[in-house]
């Protein structure tokens, strides 16, 4: 009913820094490092700079003959420059595509081939490294932020176009392609999801009524900048006027005298590197002293974490905020934490659905509901759900069934609604009932653990692998202690946190891990003894 009464409403990126600007005025940005595009314009910028340089932008990728609807493929090196192009894109009208900078050259042209000969805007880092074997005949037109001196023919710097006339903005129709992004890519080759206006408004209008209560309080986020849900989180902050300090760099060493610096009010990244940010509860200057709000998606955030993000905070009453969900659905669910309820937070409870917008079912193998307390297959219905993936409509169709999304996780629900997540699908291990309950148990008791994850070993046994803060050695006591009371577990393996498989919003590529541990090509550090 509401889609046929608001068929209009849509979701326009390219429109969001200028409809700021001119709702707040010229509101502080601060970046950890200049942008690419405009490199001599430094890290203090507003509200209005940004809008003219998305104006910009447009202006110069129109000169370049980049037309309505057609395809932009955005692939060069991680910076907030990512999102100023895909708005300049929006802005005419494009369709940006975002692929994550941490793509390798072969899975980059296997997306651009489906992308069927779009636009690509990239660099000379990018074009001699993870693209120097690739055709950029696969593109129609290279552009570059940079100048590219050893580019290929057909490559033009967007530096050529400068002073280029402004274009007066494109809104596509509200259910038409508008963004693309892709999966994480956890089980193979990303998938392209192509999201439209009308859907990523109803992702949108939920979370500015989640965000009213922190309206206006500064803002410090380290997210993928080729992630849906960025956009987001970016539409919701600029529409209430937050001041901004996006970051792209979050090693503490780093993140952490910013953060002291800005003192943010709001703080989004990946749950990752909240785990990694926990060193910064109390570090010099209190970084964390003023955060009011916490907002954590992508993946499941573990209650160690949580306790120690809201211990940190010296505000009345600060909360975190998950969200649970998927590229392709947006947030379907969420759990506000407190710290009344932080200390014993179940990490599995990820929370309900959103009242109005979404809805969440569990089911068994022949697509009948679960009673409560059953475990099943995840499954969720949304208004916010993308159009399709681009190149694989087959994949896309067999993951809906009457309007119901599959989700890929495994789950059960309480008489009350609330969700709990067990695993992914494809990472469960027979002698286990669930890897991140077990996972969230010993970070609890271990705080040595900078992170642990288990797969299944090549005789199916679980086997975890520690990450420790500054890779020191796992004391062999204190691991007996810790696991005496939980499954069977193999041997522990010892590893560098940087050295396991991530996603480009960091999230731990189980199989890949699993398939390297059975090959021995995982490279690991003196492995931790369960024994004395």
């Amino acid at each position: 009913m509401l889609r046929q009464l608001m068929p209009e409403h849509g979701f326009y990126i390219g429109l969001m820094f200028q409809e700021a600007a001119a709702r707040h005025g010229n509101v502080p940005v601060t970046l950890d490092r200049p942008l690419d595009i405009a490199p001599d314009a430094g890290t203090e910028l507003g509200y209005a700079e940004l809008a003219d340089l998305v104006d910009d932008m447009a202006g110069r990728l129109w000169a370049a003959g980049v037309r309505p609807s057609e395809h932009v493929a955005i692939h060069k090196s991680d910076n907030v420059d990512i999102a100023l192009l895909a708005c300049a894109a929006s802005r005419i009208g494009a369709v940006p595509a975002l692929l994550s900078p941490s793509l390798d050259g072969s899975v980059t042209g296997v997306l651009l081939d489906r992308l069927h000969a779009p636009w690509l805007i990239t660099d000379h880092a990018t074009l001699g490294g993870a693209l120097s074997g690739l055709d950029t005949g696969l593109a129609r037109g290279v552009l570059t932020v940079d100048d590219a001196p050893d580019a290929p023919g057909h490559t033009i710097a967007l530096a050529t176009y400068e002073g280029a006339p402004r274009r007066p903005a494109v809104r596509l129709h509200p259910q038409e392609p508008s963004l693309i992004t892709h999966s994480s890519g956890t089980t193979g080759i990303p998938k392209l999801a192509v999201h439209c206006p009308y859907a990523m408004w109803n992702r949108l209008v939920p979370q500015k009524a989640l965000g009213r209560s922190t309206r206006g309080e500064p803002a410090a986020l380290h997210m993928s900048y080729v992630h849906s849900r960025f956009y987001h989180l970016l539409g919701v902050l600029l529409h209430f006027g937050s001041p901004l300090l996006l970051l792209v760099d979050p090693d503490p060493a780093h993140a952490g005298p910013l953060l002291a610096a800005h003192r943010p009010g709001i703080v989004e990244t990946h749950p990752n590197t909240f785990v990694l940010w926990e060193d910064l509860a109390a570090a010099p200057g209190a970084p964390l002293s003023n955060v009011r709000a916490y907002g954590s998606t992508f993946d499941a955030i573990h209650p160690r974490t949580v306790r120690r993000l809201l211990g940190a905070s010296r505000r009345r009453a600060p909360h975190l905020v998950q969200l649970y969900g998927q590229s392709e659905t947006g947030p379907v669910v969420f759990r506000r934490h407190g710290r009344r309820d932080a200390g014993r937070a179940g990490g599995r409870r990820v929370g309900n659905a959103i009242p109005g917008f979404t809805r969440i079912r569990v089911v068994d193998e022949r697509g009948r509901k679960c009673p409560p307390g059953t475990p099943g297959a995840i499954e969720a219905r949304t208004r916010g759900r993308i159009l399709t993936y681009l190149g694989a409509p087959e994949l896309y169709a067999r993951q809906v069934d009457r309007g119901w999304w599959r989700m890929g996780d495994m789950g059960y629900q309480d008489r009350w609604g609330g969700l709990y997540l067990i695993d992914r699908e494809v990472d469960q291990i027979p002698a286990l009932r669930s890897n991140l309950e077990i996972e969230d148990t010993l970070l609890s008791r271990l705080g040595e653990l900078r992170e642990v994850v288990i797969v299944a070993g090549p005789d199916e046994r679980p086997v975890p692998l520690v990450c420790t803060r500054g890779d020191e050695p796992l004391e062999d006591g204190r691991w007996r202690r810790a696991t005496a009371d939980l499954p069977g577990l193999s041997a522990p393996v010892h590893c560098r946190f940087q050295d396991l498989p991530r996603t480009g919003t960091w999230k731990i590529k189980r199989l890949e891990i699993a398939r390297l541990l059975a090959c021995g090509e995982l490279p690991t550090l003196s492995p931790a003894r369960a024994g004395g």
